[in-house]
Order: structure tokens, then sequence, then C-alpha cells
């Protein structure tokens, strides 16, 4: 239980549903669905759609999402793949004729095919209870009627500023006054309220046929991409088998590749060799042994994690206790390793959700553009900004997750599932781009470890290493920075912070639940 004397957010508990998201307005959508009879499908889809709308610089229907799905709290957990392939059309050859080294983060190259709208339209018609056209109503009333700016996303926009401008259509979307918005400001966006009701009234095809889709090609084309309105027909979101992995009792399930959750496993599996108990969860130990085991994991997932359509990935090697085995005895308790770490920075933008009905069914739910504004291309007419997930690709050609046509990118959003005794334990994520994996682990190591409740998890002060540099957020004591200094590690303090978090924990003896929502955004757990 938390110090009442110090700030800080209590758990949120409640007995019939509950929905964590990274903003109110959200969490409010999903509760008001389930109140008028939804499930936790129906809830999540509208939350995610409201996302879309009012923290428009971390998701949108432009982008991306996957989805873990427990039906009544059951311990066979359901996988969505809703992540878009690169354009029939682009390959690593197209790029390298054209004088490319790379798949830049602004190039129109970097725009895979949304995924995002295919997934919630077949989630919706295979578990959920109500239509399209009902669950993106609050979506659609934001964007006509307008909401007031949250903190974090004013802050968020404001730092995108220069990148905004980059685009005249997201300039006329996004900065319409000529600066960004502040605090409290209202804001509304009628186009994207427009496209909205055309996926209400027509699924899917509203967004990946007709004037929709026309509009969205002729933009990408007019930028020197090689979309095609067959890419956006031909899209589809594929259940998958997830993989997990124990630890302490408990089984971590994640979407398996293009996803980056394998890493978490694998990092887990490190762990579970090491000795945890008694240490300080402040200490240096305790920093450092998890800083090492993601820094290998982070090292297997480079090397192996590509699109399973298009590439073999060794995912049964990856998670044996063979290479858990091996990964752990490089680890010196003394000393960081010289090991490559992964280059990008870690606070890529990204919404997570998670809703828990009446029903106990459970949705880990992560929706996302990837970078700020994602490529920063826009169009206007429709409202869509685009991600830049094509980004991940590599143009190494030997490599599995080299750049081909059709193919899905080494991906970073990843939802969590929880599983204990063969019910769904707990539904969480944690946002952050290539953070995530690093704060799976995080939240589990603080709460089977250390004894943390789902919101004390979610608030500790984290880390991870990028490009040699441990990014340390504050609240760890300053002796613990001294003493990974002096094994070796090149410390800083982290700016801004790593990403948000949510979570929802179903209490099965009790018959009740208990969410946390992460301080680090402008979000709430809300129950009823």
């Amino acid at each position: 239980m938390r110090d009442f004397q110090l700030p800080g957010r209590s758990t949120v508990h409640s007995l019939n549903g509950m929905c964590a998201s990274s903003h109110p307005q959200a969490s409010l959508a999903a509760v008001e669905i389930m109140r008028a009879g939804g499930n936790a499908v129906d809830a999540a889809i509208a939350a995610s759609a409201v996302l879309c709308v009012v923290e428009p610089m971390m998701t949108g229907i432009g982008g991306d999402c996957f989805v873990l799905y427990a039906p009544k709290g059951s311990g066979d957990v359901i996988g969505l793949n809703g992540s878009g392939r690169a354009p029939k059309g682009l390959s690593r050859d197209y790029l390298l004729d054209r004088g490319e080294t790379s798949v830049g983060f602004q190039s129109v190259h970097s725009v895979t095919i949304p995924g995002a709208v295919d997934a919630w339209a077949k989630l919706l018609a295979d578990h959920g209870t109500m239509g399209m056209d009902r669950v993106l109503q609050p979506a659609i009333a934001l964007c006509e009627q307008g909401f007031a700016v949250a903190p974090r996303t004013a802050m968020d926009w404001m730092f995108l500023e220069p990148q905004i401008r980059l685009d005249e259509d997201l300039t006329a979307l996004y900065l319409p006054t000529g600066s960004t918005p502040k605090v409290g400001d209202l804001f509304r966006s009628i186009a994207l309220g427009k496209t909205f009701r055309a996926i209400a009234e027509s699924g899917r095809a509203g967004f990946y046929e007709g004037e929709v889709a026309e509009r969205m090609v002729a933009t990408l084309r007019a930028k020197g991409g090689t979309h095609t309105l067959d890419d956006f027909a031909e899209t589809s979101a594929d259940y998958v088998t997830p993989i997990g992995t124990d630890f302490r009792g408990h089984r971590l399930f994640e979407i398996p590749p293009n996803g980056q959750g394998i890493t978490a496993l694998i990092a887990l599996n490190i762990l579970s060799r090491l000795e945890l108990d008694g240490l300080d969860p402040r200490g240096p130990d305790r920093v450092h042994l998890q800083v090492e085991a993601a820094r290998l994991a982070y090292a297997a997932r480079d090397a192996h994690v590509a699109d399973m359509d298009q590439a073999d990935v060794p995912v049964d090697y990856l998670l044996s206790d063979g290479f858990a085995d091996e990964l752990a005895g490089k680890i010196d308790p003394g000393r960081a390793m010289d090991l490559p770490q992964a280059g990008d920075s870690p606070h890529k933008d990204t919404t997570y959700l998670t809703v828990v009905d009446k029903d106990r069914n459970a949705v880990s739910f992560i929706n996302s553009l990837f970078q700020g504004f994602g490529a920063c291309i826009a169009d206007e007419a429709t409202g869509v900004v685009f991600q830049n997930r094509g980004a991940g690709f590599v143009l190494s050609e030997n490599h599995p997750n080299c750049l081909a046509p059709g193919k899905r990118p080494m991906h970073t959003i990843i939802p969590a599932m929880l599983v204990k005794d063969g019910r769904a334990a707990m539904s969480f994520g944690v946002m952050g781009g290539h953070y995530q994996p690093m704060g799976h682990v995080q939240v589990l190591m603080n709460m089977l470890a250390y004894g943390m409740d789902i919101q004390e998890a979610i608030d500790f002060p984290r880390f991870l290493t990028e490009d040699g540099v441990l990014a340390m957020e504050r609240g760890l004591p300053a002796a613990t920075y001294d003493a990974l200094k002096a094994r070796g590690h090149t410390v800083s303090k982290a700016l801004p912070p790593f990403g948000g978090g949510q979570g929802i924990v179903i209490d099965w003896d009790r018959g009740t639940l208990a969410g946390g929502s992460d301080p680090r955004k402008d979000g709430a757990a809300l129950g009823y």
C-alpha cells in the first residue's frame, strides 16, 4: 500500500467492469459502453477510437494494433496481429536503386498499410456484441463537438510542432491556428470525424475501399509512394497463437513475431535463473541484473525478430531452457557486459489500454502510429495520419527483417496477458517503443518479486540501456547511480520519461478488479 503522505495514485477497484487507458475520455467511453450492455471487446474498440482523436500524435486509424483476448478470463488466450504490411510495389532493390541506404522515419516508404481498422472490424465481428456504428459514436462526438486538450497531450503536441510543419496537410489538421493547442484548449477533428462516420456506416470497407481509400492512396503516391488500392483492399489482420513463458507461478503471454514480445519472454527466462530474492528494488544489484538480462534479450531480438510469414524465426530455440542458460551464464554480477544495444530511442509514441468486463472477458489492446504523428504525412480531406512502421525494416539482404513486398516489419507495440492456474490474472501493457519489453519485465518483477500492487509497479522509476547509456528516471538513490557507474555502466538521467502503462488485476477469489494507470500520461483507470 502506498504512503498516503506522499503524492501518488491509489489503485482503482470495482466489481463489474473496468478500463485503464492513457486518457480519461477513453476510459469513460469504455465504461459507458459496458454499462450500456457491451462487452470488453466493444469497450476496447470504443476506447481505442477515442484515443485516435484525443491523442492524435500517439495513435490513429492510419496505424496498427495488436490484441490479446482472454474470453471469460480463460487461460486460452487469443492473439490478433493487426499490423500492416509494406506495399507490394516496395522492395529493398527499389530503394537501393534510388540511392537509399535505410527506410527514413519521415519517408513515404516508411508508411506501411494501416492495419488497425481491419483488426477492429474482425475482433468486433468475431467477439463483440455491438456494431461498428455503435462503438465509434464516442469518437465521432469528440471529433465533431471537440475535446479539451490534456496536459501530457499538450506537451507532446508542442514538442512535435517542427515535425508537424514538415507536411502541409498535417499542418492544416493539427496546427489550424498556427500553433499547437494549450492545456484546456478546445480542439475539433472534423475531417477525421467524417472518416469515422464512413467506417461506422460501411465497416472496414469505409476505410479500405471507396472514397477514403482513394484519397489515401492519391496522397501517398503524390509523395512518391508505391501504395495501391489493392494494397489497402487486401489488408487483413491475422489471428495468431500467443507465445509464453513461466515466471514465479504465472505464465506471461505475448504476441509472436513480428512483434517484439518475445524479447520480454527471453529476459524473464534469463532472470528466472538469477538470484533476485532479497534485493533492494531500488538498489544497484536489481537494476544491474535486470538491465543485463534485457540487453541480451534485445540483442536476440535484433538478430532474429521478423515477419514469420516471410522469415524463419527460431521461436522455440529463443524460448528454450538451453538458450536461457547460455545467456544467463554471460552475466557478471559485478560488471556490465560489452554488448551492442538497440540504437533507436525508446520513447516512441503509442497508446495502450485494457478492459475487463462483468463476465471477466479481458482485453489487452495496443494501437499506435510509432513515432509522433507517424511519418508526418497526412491526408487533410480524410484526417488520416499515416504511421511510419516501415522504418522498422532493415535493408541488409540476408537479415530476416529485410524489407520485402507485402512484408510486416519488426514491430515494437506489444500487449501482455498474465495467466495463473488456468485463468487470466492480469491484463497489462507498458508503452514506449523499444522500452516496452523492459516495461513488461519490470512491472512483473515489481509485483511478483517485490510485492508491489499494480499502481506501485507502474509508478516505479524506469531504466533502460540505449546506445550504450543506461538512462534512469528520477526516484532511484544516488548510491545506486554511483554503484552502477562502478560496474562499468555509463549512466544518465532519462528525459523524457519512459512511456506509460496500464493494468487490470482480476481477483477471482473476491470477485473484484484492481486497476492502475501511469502518472506519466493523462490517463485513468475507471470502473463501475
